[in-house]
């Protein structure tokens, strides 16, 4: 259904845009076979009004003419549907195409590499990568798995309400969610959606991988502001625990967790295969130190210990 009802919105644009003149609807329906397919009369002229919204609401504009016989026609002008000339700079046509190489592992992947097609056909320049030149097998990626980030992702540009079922990761079972979704950001791999919860009348951060089913549509709009991008996205970052209020004090198993040695403030070996490490404490560093595992001990503070314990606590329930 899907497309056959694209491949007709395709043949009316076709015939709107080649057309030197107004056409009618009974013009329109002689010329495409879906519409000689319709039972009747009412039902041509339903689907016609539906794809002639469908095509505005794509961004076609299709005028409106009633010629000297009082027959309403329809075209669609080439100077007025034809974009503007793409002018990029080097730094733009860089950061097209470095977008384009992220979004490899999305469903949206055929989509960007075709854009970046037309946009290097329309005479985009070609940036000049000396990673990719000198060190062919490193390439930036982030990588999208979960089902429920399309769904949100469109959510997001729509300013749609959505419900899911959200399980917290020291909860034994999934609560369901009624969220203003506002954006989603990526942060040590993992992507995050941050919105309004309307159950608890905050905003709030949830982790795409604990998302359980499916993500519903709601009807209606938002009820709260949406904040600049700037915030929300430090809203993630402090959820997610980069934002780092104390340090903790945690024992590392050798030769295991490069992240968090990476972010140690201080490090001190131990003779029993183990070391100790000092690392920034901010929210959401007991969620990242149970994926670890038995690699990490938490040595204090006491209420981390006591988090990551309860965390684990949950996974073992399973």
């Amino acid at each position: 259904m899907a497309i056959a009802k694209a491949e007709r919105l395709m043949n009316l644009a076709l015939c709107l845009l080649g057309t030197r003149r107004p056409l009618s609807k009974r013009e329109l329906r002689g010329s495409i076979e879906a519409y000689l397919e319709a039972g009747s009369d009412d039902a041509f002229n339903r689907m016609f009004e539906r794809d002639k919204d469908d095509l505005r609401e794509l961004g076609l504009v299709i005028e409106t003419v009633e010629n000297l016989d009082g027959e309403t026609g329809y075209l669609a002008r080439r100077d007025s549907n034809r974009l503007p000339p793409i002018t990029l700079d080097a730094e733009e046509a860089a950061a097209l195409g470095l977008a384009a190489k992220v979004w490899q592992q999305a469903r949206l992947a055929g989509a960007a590499s075709g854009a970046l097609q037309k946009l290097r056909a329309a005479g985009m320049p070609e940036a000049e990568d000396s990673y990719e030149a000198h060190h062919g097998a490193l390439e930036p990626r982030i990588p999208v798995h979960e089902a429920a980030f399309e769904p949100l992702m469109l959510a997001c540009r729509d300013r749609r309400p959505v419900s899911f079922d959200y399980r917290k990761a020291n909860a034994a079972r999934a609560e369901q969610r009624q969220v203003e979704p506002w954006t989603l950001e990526c942060w040590r791999g993992h992507w995050y959606l941050a919105g309004w919860d309307r159950d608890r009348g905050a905003e709030r951060v949830f982790r795409l991988s604990r998302i359980t089913g499916r993500v519903r549509s709601r009807v209606g709009t938002f009820t709260a502001p949406v904040p600049d991008a700037v915030t929300v996205r430090e809203t993630v970052e402090s959820w997610a625990g980069e934002t780092a209020t104390r340090s903790a004090l945690i024992r590392l198993r050798a030769g295991c967790g490069y992240p968090l040695r990476s972010r140690a403030l201080a490090t001190r070996r131990l003779a029993d295969g183990w070391d100790e490490l000092e690392i920034p404490y901010g929210h959401g560093l007991d969620a990242w130190l149970v994926e670890f595992g038995p690699d990490v001990v938490v040595l204090e503070p006491a209420d981390l210990r006591a988090d990551v314990l309860d965390r684990l606590r949950a996974v073992a329930k399973d």
